[in-house]
């Protein structure tokens, strides 16, 4: 059975988005973001949360709508329909320092600046327990899935990461 439904999943900075991109636009699929139904739209971005039942609604409504759809973000805790909606997840995980340059370069070429408490959010991924957007969570949440899983370790290109993802559908 050919997967329908991807969930990309990894800390912040690990390329989730740009893999579902690539993906998205190379299999003709809807890439779904999580952090657009997770935020409502405000100026400066990512101030205000939506309301968790209006974000599951839509984001189930807009998965369900298509034929394929790449899932890009984290989707932890979000509701196990959605949780478990998923035929293939990829987890992506990069080493910190290559990660949070990534992210400092990124809000400086988004917003002109350095969030300082995001990126200090960001430098505790791969220590934090299961209270927090951690390594530790994200593993425990795949083992709770019933979906297949493609763990790309590493700073991998985009092209090397699609391959491996098209090899594994």
């Amino acid at each position: 059975m050919t997967p329908k439904r991807i969930q990309i999943t990894g800390a912040s900075g690990s390329g989730t988005t740009t893999l579902g991109l690539a993906l998205s636009q190379l299999l003709g699929w809807k890439q779904i973001d999580a952090d657009d139904y997770y935020w409502l739209p405000t100026t400066p971005p990512f101030q205000e949360k939506r309301d968790s039942t209006e974000r599951l609604k839509w984001i189930m409504k807009d998965l369900q709508s298509e034929q394929g759809a790449i899932a890009t973000g984290s989707v932890i805790g979000w509701g196990r329909e959605l949780e478990d909606a998923f035929d293939l997840i990829v987890y992506l995980h990069i080493p910190a320092e290559i990660r949070l340059q990534r992210l400092k370069d990124r809000e400086i070429e988004r917003h002109g600046e350095i969030n300082p408490e995001f990126i200090e959010w960001a430098s505790r991924f791969d220590e934090g327990d299961l209270t927090v957007r951690s390594r530790q969570l994200i593993e425990k949440w795949m083992g709770e899935r019933q979906a297949q899983i493609l763990r790309l370790e590493g700073d991998l290109s985009v092209e090397e990461r699609v391959a491996v993802v098209l090899a594994q559908l």
